[in-house]
């Protein structure tokens, strides 16, 4: 992994590859690398680190070319180094091939070609696919009449031999205006222009090049020439795609005068809940409506439980789901983390409803969690935010978020249009069950507060610097809350690991008794997320246990709280909204927070270390 492009047309191919190498950053990786094809030659041009390394030296030797393929590598199998960046040469140059995923059987495979002659230059899984499709020319025959398919042919008969998940590109020595592509488990999507075709991990590269895409499925193979492009599929030849219009503009994936995307994609808050909500609350009837479940009204009024799977920040978003479906739909509701529900065997009853949630639509855990449940007869359903991602085309059916691209690594914008999806399917499984009209008319009316109250929340961000500047220093920060804020207290110390690389915990405030409270000095920071509710006072006194042992105390707490400044060091004042969007509004101060101290410790916080946007491998 993690990002892939490529481009056959008529124009220069290297000012596509660099750009939407660059539009690929968020994904994470570690070294770069990008081959052009000049004169039945491949211009291979790699470097470790930013693509900014990259750019250097392909400005020092430039290449003109009508087709190539890069690649942004999150190292797997072999460090980052410029030998294991893509793109590989397969055989002895004919080939050349970009490659996402994971091979899992790469070592028998890599003995069995090494014994054949071939060569390796890497560590990497990748170039053994490069050399199995080498080796798979030598075994297709020449079609004088379609001279494409031997080459599809070849690509075929490697990857039938692979087990894991791939999404490669590659590109042929003797063929040099042919493109193949091939999937199963790591996205890919084709760009449909005039006389030029592209290829990319995901939409964004292709924004402002063409505004027409097609999704391609798992086990399809795509054939790309300047004339045209055909899908094959595995077991059904060529199949006809659907080419659908590219939603995202150039300016959803630009920085538009912010200096990082995430701080830009935090303010961009109001604007998600927004489209996360329109068309979704039925005033009329006091429920929510939902067009992608795929299950009748009667159908859902049979489930007799939920499980609600993810990862990382979607499994945080999971937990704010519990809490609300259980209390307005009364059905049990269980989450599990996406990891760990693959490789279990754990008895799941009858008319059991199972939710992947997914930023991505891509991550490799969740996906093959809901593979297993479907396999086993019960309903999938996704919540995800990229259409025609490998998660919303595997389960039955779901809901889409509608936040837009999320660039920044550390997610933001789609945990809270997460949460307030989940906040709709509450009220929805409520209303067809035994939520009265009056409680779905006060819970609609509670939803739509929450734009406004977190566009309100973000005012405070100015006092939220001066706050990351008087702690920016601590090594370790303990987060607490309590029921709906729990999660909460999760997300925010994430959001720091991830970006700041302090070490943070969440915590039910109540549970600090049991164990946290002993890491409580004058150098521990606890932030308590303590907003006006009925867990009030019980947040206060675990207050106070903290203040009494000499912890540094920042609260999260409603903006007319009298009681906050006599106990609390620091306190950031959000509005005083309704239970059911809390988790919503009091997130927001946590990630500025987490923002502005990953600034101030000099991180960099778009792409923080070791981490990936979308997490294609175990």
């Amino acid at each position: 992994m993690c990002g892939i492009v490529g481009y056959v047309g008529a124009n220069n191919a290297g000012d596509f590859l660099l750009n939407g190498l660059r539009r690929l950053e968020y994904r994470g990786y570690d070294s770069a690398g990008i081959a052009i094809t000049n004169e039945s030659q491949f211009h291979v041009t790699r470097s470790v680190g930013r693509i900014d390394a990259l750019a250097g030296r392909l400005g020092s030797n430039p290449v003109d070319g009508k087709l190539g393929i890069g690649h942004t590598r999150w190292a797997t199998h072999g460090p980052a180094t410029e030998e294991n960046a893509h793109p590989h040469l397969g055989g002895e140059g004919e080939i050349v091939l970009v490659h996402n995923g994971v091979i899992e059987n790469f070592q028998i495979l890599k003995n069995e070609l090494i014994e054949k002659g071939y060569v390796f230059s890497s560590a990497t899984d990748s170039e053994v696919v490069a050399h199995l499709i080498a080796e798979g020319l030598k075994v297709t025959k020449e079609t004088p009449e379609q001279p494409t398919l031997r080459y599809a042919q070849a690509v075929q008969w490697a990857i039938a031999q692979l087990r894991g998940t791939y999404g490669i590109v590659v590109a042929f020595r003797d063929h040099p205006d042919l493109l193949i592509a091939a999937r199963f488990g790591s996205p890919l999507v084709l760009g449909v222009g005039q006389g030029e075709y592209f290829v990319a991990s995901d939409s964004s590269p292709l924004a402002g090049c063409t505004d027409r895409i097609v999704y391609m499925a798992d086990h399809q193979l795509a054939i790309l020439t300047p004339d045209g492009f055909t899908v094959l599929h595995r077991d059904q030849g060529k199949v006809n795609v659907q080419i659908q219009p590219l939603e995202a503009v150039e300016d959803d994936v630009s920085l538009q005068g912010y200096d990082h995307y995430m701080l830009k994609e935090i303010y961009e808050q109001p604007e998600s809940l927004r489209n996360a909500m329109r068309g979704r609350l039925d005033e009329e009837n006091a429920t929510a409506v939902f067009g992608g479940l795929n299950l009748t009204p009667q159908q859902l009024r049979s489930v007799e439980r939920i499980i609600l799977t993810g990862c990382g920040t979607s499994w945080h978003s999971a937990l704010v789901g519990e809490y609300l479906i259980e209390e307005l739909a009364r059905i049990p509701v269980s989450v599990e983390y996406a990891s760990e529900l693959r490789y279990r065997n754990p008895p799941i009853e009858n008319n059991t409803l199972v939710f992947g949630l997914t930023q991505s639509g891509e991550t490799a855990d969740t996906l093959a969690a809901l593979r297993e449940t479907k396999r086993k007869g019960h309903r999938t359903l996704a919540i995800c935010n990229v259409v025609g991602s490998s998660i919303a085309q595997a389960a039955d059916g779901g809901v889409y978020l509608h936040a837009g691209p999320e660039i920044g690594v550390a997610s933001t914008k789609a945990y809270t249009s997460q949460c307030s999806v989940l906040a709709m399917l509450a009220l929805y499984f409520g209303r067809i069950r035994h939520l009265s009209y009056e409680a779905g008319t006060n819970i609609i009316a509670d939803l739509m507060k929450a734009p406004g109250a977190v566009q309100e929340a973000l005012a405070c961000n100015e006092h939220v610097k001066t706050v990351a500047e008087k702690y920016q220093n601590a090594t370790n920060i303990l987060y607490l809350g309590r029921q709906l804020n729990f999660p909460t207290a999760l997300e925010g110390a994430l959001k720091l690991k991830e970006i700041s690389y302090v070490h943070a915990e969440g915590y039910p405030a109540a549970e600090m008794k049991h164990g946290p409270i002993a890491l409580v000095d004058e150098t521990t920071p606890s932030v308590f997320i303590v907003p006006q509710g009925t867990t009030y006072d019980k947040v206060m006194a675990n207050m106070e246990e903290v203040k009494a042992r000499g912890g540094p105390i920042i609260a999260v707490a409603s903006k007319d709280d009298p009681h906050i400044d006599a106990v609390a060091d620091d306190v950031i004042h959000i509005p005083d909204v309704p239970s059911i969007i809390q988790p919503i509004v009091s997130v927001v101060p946590l990630q500025l927070l987490s923002y502005h101290i990953a600034l101030l410790r000099g991180c960099d916080v778009d792409k923080p270390r070791n981490l990936a946007k979308s997490v294609t491998v175990e």
